[in-house]
């Protein structure tokens, strides 16, 4: 076995920051890391929404709850409102954490869907502690000690200053001997005998080897794609946006514990409070709408006075055909796009250093390992993909020809089986370690219209009494747990306020 010496990061940003972030600290010195980066370049600072899986990136950095929010702007994250996907003037949230309380065998939701069709129920919303706290806009972090209590079972995720993130890696990593080099990449040289990349070029004619390369260059790929010339899927059929506007606005006094999704005629508008700012987007079909007409609608929509001119991005969905291409690892936007829709973005660029290190190689790149981290990237963004198609493919509205196409569209057969499955008896099963949980796809498939035709058979064992006070009982509980909560505004307040 000959180990790694050099290991070189192309690009900063939160892919790159990350990335180095968690290597200096699991490998504690035992490579030499070189982060290169441009302050010429631009980065796509858009993804300032998380999933609760960002917590443990933290606590394997070690850091300091909440310092790292005070130090990013953060507030703190329930969920994700979604506000007319179904239908126009109907809106529903995708809540973190546990729904109800199991019931013997089944989970709560088969019993709502009996007391649904019966007129017994309340809206789903009731019975999740994070969903209702939400709508409250309460939070307090889970209180473990309260055993069986809601309140022990809070999950919650961030919202955060994405350029304000990085800036606070890069400070993290440094302090853990990762090197940062300024400026541009304009070579690339490769080896003769295998195409494995040898060095790159700077612009200033400096040549720097590596044993393993990062690309954390964004769309470009300038390693992956532009040197290695590895290929792309485009999954734009079934996800047609290819555009988005970014915009900050002042900060409203609607300051939620949640991210806000709003659709519009032809694609959709995210709203992220922080502490000093509120950050906004438009992501659109251009074949559907203008690049004015979206910028239209989207300063339109806006809470407050907006803070800057918009910030334009163009994609396309999909993804690199192998995210590692002999001794190049694609993280982040240079791997592949899947828009914000459900916060994933960081999450992917998170789960793929990790699954890097998991599968670290020495200097003979074992095939296997290499094979093994694509099989297990693949299925991670394709499940992922599904998951965001489901919004659009699960809509009743036909006011556009935009959702017209998305309606009517085929799916891929992975998420037409999960489609399937759940309108014959409301059933989920999560296979293998995909990402979203059941209670996630319960959430949306309820949300967008999907009701099923049946449900488990053994609720019937159940009377219609017992199953209405089941429920009640649940909401009830919930409801006055959301009632103790403070509020989000005055949570962060007391717990991490950024410094002026």
């Amino acid at each position: 076995m000959k180990p790694l010496k050099r290991i070189l990061i192309a690009g900063g940003g939160s892919s790159g920051w990350m990335s180095a972030a968690i290597l200096s600290r699991l490998f504690q010195g035992l490579y030499d890391i070189v982060l290169v980066e441009s302050e010429d370049i631009g980065i796509i600072g858009v993804g300032e929404a998380t999933i609760p899986a960002i917590k443990k990136y933290n606590e394997v950095l070690g850091l300091d709850e909440n310092e790292f929010m005070a130090r990013t702007q953060a507030t703190f994250k329930l969920g994700i409102q979604f506000v007319d996907w179904l239908r126009t003037g109907e809106s529903y949230i995708h809540g973190f954490g546990v729904i109800g309380q199991d019931w013997e065998w089944l989970r709560c939701h088969h019993y709502w869907l009996k007391a649904h069709a019966l007129g017994r129920a309340d809206d789903f919303s009731a019975y999740s502690i994070n969903t209702a706290a939400a709508l409250s806009n309460k939070f307090v972090r889970a209180q473990p000690n309260m055993g069986e209590s809601p309140l022990s079972q809070i999950g919650h995720a961030f919202h955060f200053d994405a350029s304000l993130f990085a800036r606070f890696l890069s400070g993290y990593a440094q302090d853990r001997g990762v090197r940062r080099r300024e400026g541009k990449i304009v070579d690339v040289t490769l080896r003769g005998e295998d195409g494995f990349i040898q060095s790159v070029t700077m612009a200033d004619g400096e040549v720097i080897e590596a044993d393993l390369f990062i690309d954390c260059s964004g769309f470009r790929g300038i390693l992956i794609e532009g040197a290695l010339k590895t290929g792309f899927e485009d999954w734009s059929q079934w996800l047609p946006c290819d555009s988005a506007l970014a915009m900050p606005c002042a900060r409203s006094e609607n300051f939620t514990p949640y991210t806000r999704s709003t659709a519009h005629g032809a694609g959709w508008q995210w709203r992220i409070p922080l502490q000093h700012r509120t950050g906004n987007g438009h992501v659109y079909c251009s074949k559907f709408i203008s690049d004015e007409e979206a910028e239209r609608i989207l300063r339109a929509n806006l809470d407050g006075e907006a803070l800057a001119d918009p910030l334009q991005v163009r994609f396309t969905a999909g993804k690199r055909r192998k995210l590692w291409n002999r001794n190049c690892v694609a993280v982040g936007l240079a791997g592949g796009f899947l828009e914000p829709l459900e916060s994933t973005s960081l999450h992917l660029v998170q789960s793929g250093v990790i699954r890097l290190i998991r599968l670290f190689p020495d200097l003979s790149f074992d095939p296997s390992n290499i094979a093994e981290f694509n099989r297990q990237t693949d299925f991670e963004y394709e499940r992922i993909r599904d998951f965001i198609i489901l919004h659009y493919k699960a809509t009743e509205r036909n006011d556009t020809p935009f959702w017209d196409y998305c309606r009517t569209m085929e799916v891929p057969a992975t998420l037409q089986h999960k489609i399937d499955l759940w309108m014959a008896n409301g059933r989920i099963f999560r296979e293998d370690e995909e990402l979203f949980a059941e209670e996630s796809w319960i959430q949306v498939l309820l949300g967008q219209g999907l009701i099923p035709r049946a449900w488990d058979p053994q609720v019937d064992l159940k009377s219609d009494v017992q199953i209405s006070q089941y429920l009640g009982n649940i909401a009830s509980v919930i409801g006055k747990c959301v009632d103790v909560m403070p509020s989000h505004a005055e949570y962060v307040a007391k717990t991490c306020p950024a410094q002026p």
